[in-house]
């Protein structure tokens, strides 16, 4: 099959493999959206939260690095969580000039109950071996 450019849709009027992957991505973000709403958070927190769990406690600019996002918007987003008592800010001990940021246990707490919500209301409807064989793709893909 060979995709028809004008259309997105293969000559039999197929979806496409990339038609199906934005869909879902467009799906993927909708439904994030819906499932922040309780903890007054945008999918920008949530990736920040995300971060800073998984690589522990950084410099603004380090977050900013690896969010991919400019200081001052990583600076933007650190004073959301922090006003919702998600993150924290400290002192770096080896730079006076610099600031660490980390999550707290609140943060933590919203991170386990996001997980499960998303986790489900997004992929719920695949087997764990379906499960399993997406994400190995996708890590692929993404790697």
């Amino acid at each position: 099959m060979t995709e028809d450019r004008g259309t997105g849709r293969d000559p039999a009027g197929e979806e496409t493999l990339a038609d199906a992957f934005w869909s879902v991505a467009r799906r993927l973000r909708d439904t994030s959206q819906e499932t922040l709403a309780p903890w007054d958070i945008t999918p920008a927190h949530l990736r920040a939260l995300r971060v800073l769990r998984r690589h522990g406690v950084m410099r603004l600019s380090e977050l900013s690095d690896r969010l991919h996002i400019a200081p001052r918007s990583a600076t933007e987003v650190v004073d959301a969580l922090e006003s919702r008592g998600l993150a924290r800010r400290r002192p770096d001990p080896g730079d006076r000039r610099a600031t660490l940021v980390e999550v707290t246990d609140d943060g933590t707490s919203v991170l386990d109950a996001v997980r499960g919500t998303e986790a489900e209301r997004v992929f719920g409807r695949l087997s764990q071996t379906d499960r399993a064989h997406l994400a190995r793709i996708l890590r692929k893909l993404r790697d």
